[in-house]
């Protein structure tokens, strides 16, 4: 693995290496993580703001699900072709190009909105857009943090990047449901667009070295299936992805029916929905850096089973909450158990792969917990209009419980055998 290099070419001392932010001591990572601090306020804006233009538009709990059904649909298309352009292609540059076009994808919506043109067909095809730009943005934005970080401090600096998201998504909701209600959906849009210039100019200053690049005449077809043959027959990472895509399902679920709790449960509006999200994001925020914080990537197992079954409790308690001081802690709850669950899974299967595979792994993660949120949302928003919100989410909840009591069952059986098979081996001794 490559080691990034500081601004005079050479590798950060060992002493910057403690702490909660000792990943930012590394030049190359800590531009990234300031131009993803601006720009992810920016993404978090938008979700918000479009979820809001939606149910504004149609009324509609099916149309919420189908739009982000759109928006992340193309990342369970187009994820394992991505993570080989990653694994072959220079890393920068492809997010480069990506979060250009995503620019332009922001721009084109605020234009639609601002002239009051924008119609449901329109949110729904830039959705599908923009899920197409993030199926190559995922891959190599995962990639690209286990080429700039030396191993030893990856679970640190994975930690460190879901906080970017995770604090964007506190602050992001809250100011744009502030904005959508005194100026309208497309003012946001647009401040989206300009976000993106943070993360590209941080991008553009970055220096690494080049990487080796051995399979670049392989097919494409044959470089695909190693990648999945590995994450198929490891087991630490086999289990953790079955796990994230139960976590992925609920969460997304939880989301795309928010504008729903926030009118329907706690007679809201935009800005209440706006605060909600927050209280989710703020709990994401504690699990992301909870994870920074730890000393070491071990044990990451059984961090991603607890939290999702912590996950699953607060779910089911906060579908059957109508007293809004109650609600919000509850959602903070749901918003820790759901980032320290995937930013976990995602610390511990880099950690469990090279870099040579490291992209097309990581597809497979992207896939798996970006591409099943689609599945999420649209069979949340289609379950609320037929049994209601509530029960919906509690049947989530339930699902998500038991698949995360297996897990873990899955991981302290083979601790209990080793126990059993001692008490044996020792009364065995005394007999004798």
């Amino acid at each position: 693995m490559n080691e990034s290099l500081t601004n005079d070419g050479q590798v950060p001392q060992a002493g910057a290496k403690n702490g909660m932010f000792r990943s930012l001591h590394i030049p190359n990572f800590r531009r990234y993580y300031l131009g993803q601090l601006i720009s992810l306020n920016g993404t978090w804006m938008h979700s918000v703001a479009q979820a809001w233009l939606v149910y504004r538009l149609t009324g509609s709990s099916f149309m919420l699900g189908l739009v982000t059904f759109c928006n992340l649909a193309p990342v369970l298309l187009l994820s394992l072709v991505a993570g080989v352009a990653a694994d072959r292609f220079n890393r920068r540059k492809m997010l480069i190009a990506v979060h250009s076009f995503a620019m332009l994808q922001a721009l084109l919506l605020a234009a639609l909105t601002i002239t009051d043109t924008v119609e449901p067909w329109h949110i729904v095809v830039l959705a599908t857009v923009l899920g197409a730009a993030r199926a190559f943005e995922v891959p190599a934005r995962h990639a690209l943090i286990g080429e700039i970080i030396p191993r030893e401090q990856l679970s640190n600096a994975i930690g460190l990047s879901s906080s970017t998201f995770n604090a964007a998504r506190f602050v992001g909701p809250a100011i744009a449901g502030a904005l959508v209600a005194w100026w309208g959906e497309g003012p946001v849009f647009l401040v989206n667009a300009l976000s993106f210039s943070a993360i590209l100019f941080a991008l553009i200053g970055m220096r690494l070295e080049k990487r080796p690049n051995d399979a670049a005449g392989e097919p494409i077809g044959a470089h695909l299936i190693e990648g999945l043959r590995f994450a198929a027959g490891h087991a630490q990472i086999r289990g953790g992805l079955l796990m994230l895509g139960m976590v992925s399902m609920m969460s997304s679920a939880i989301t795309v029916l928010m504008p729903v709790f926030a009118a329907e449960t706690h007679a809201g509006g935009s800005q209440l929905m706006g605060v909600m999200m927050s209280a989710m994001g703020a709990g994401a925020l504690l699990g992301a850096l909870r994870l920074a914080a730890r000393p070491s990537g071990e044990g990451l197992e059984r961090v991603i089973g607890w939290a999702a079954f912590g996950l699953a409790v607060a779910a089911c308690v906060f579908s059957t909450l109508h007293v809004l001081w109650l609600t919000l802690p509850v959602l903070v709850l749901v918003g820790y158990g759901h980032t320290t669950a995937a930013a976990s899974a995602n610390a511990m299967i880099q950690l469990h792969t090279d870099d040579a595979l490291r992209g097309r792994v990581m597809s497979i993660f992207s896939m798996i917990f970006l591409g099943l949120m689609p599945v999420g949302s649209l069979l949340g928003g289609w379950a609320a209009e037929h049994v209601g919100a509530s029960a919906t989410i509690t049947s989530f909840g339930l699902a998500c419980g038991l698949a995360s009591s297996l897990y873990l069952w899955s991981l302290y059986k083979p601790a209990r055998a080793d126990r059993q098979s001692a008490s044996v081996g020792g009364q065995s001794h005394v007999n004798r």
